[in-house]
């Protein structure tokens, strides 16, 4: 089986596990880098890491187009279920055997709020096990954090990680934590939507695959890669 990893820009992403359709952090109406909107997105599952606006995005409005049930947090799935959104919550260090695979949240450093100001619980990631054995960490915003070592003993196949700086990880810190979680391909995120997270991922790449056995994939935003 193969999947298929789309980039929208920003932290945004499509995956197509087996023909399932899931988004995370759907982020459409207010994203710069991307030309595609919520009203032109499909999805059957929607995974949210963490209540910011530029995460949790338009993700009541496409659940409610699309029937999509939404897995995040304790916090930020029962303030979507107050939306009259179907959801499923999750938290750090659980998993549950979802149709399309194994989601299990990981630990994110970072903060969380929701639109109307109330507490959005811990910002997380997900490490994601396709149906094949195949593994996806996706680490949402963070900064460094020693347990991403522990994520390394997963054998990850792929990993998108944060490099912007200012608001999550720089380029520094993210070439550690390629070092630490040992992915076989990793994909830079969060980086180029506004001047204050402006990085140059083809200098990060260099120095990622002369220090590390990853290969990096830059994806432009729109851009879908198929593993």
């Amino acid at each position: 089986m193969s999947f298929t990893f789309s980039f929208f820009g920003h932290s945004t992403f499509g995956l197509d596990i087996d023909g399932t359709q899931i988004l995370v952090d759907p982020y459409f109406s207010d994203n710069p880098l991307t030309d595609l909107r919520a009203g032109e997105v499909e999805a059957d599952f929607i995974l949210i890491t963490h209540g910011h606006g530029d995460h949790l995005g338009d993700s009541v409005s496409i659940a409610r187009r699309t029937g999509a049930k939404v897995i995040a947090n304790f916090e930020v799935a029962n303030w979507v279920s107050e939306q009259g959104i179907e959801v499923h919550p999750q938290h750090i260090g659980g998993g549950f055997h979802h149709p399309f695979g194994y989601v299990k949240m990981t630990q994110a450093v970072h903060g969380s709020s929701l639109p109307d100001g109330s507490y959005g619980g811990m910002p997380g990631g997900f490490l994601i096990t396709t149906p094949e054995g195949e593994k996806m960490y996706l680490s949402g915003d963070t900064g460094l954090f020693s347990g991403m070592s522990l994520i390394g003993e997963e054998d990850v196949y792929v990993a998108a990680l944060p490099i912007g700086d200012n608001f999550t990880m720089g380029p520094d810190d993210a070439l550690r934590a390629v070092k630490m979680v040992k992915p076989e391909i990793v994909i830079p995120t969060h980086y180029n939507t506004w001047e204050l997270i402006s990085q140059d991922p083809e200098a990060w790449k260099d120095r990622v695959e002369a220090e590390t056995a990853a290969q990096v994939r830059i994806l432009e935003p729109d851009q879908s890669m198929q593993f």
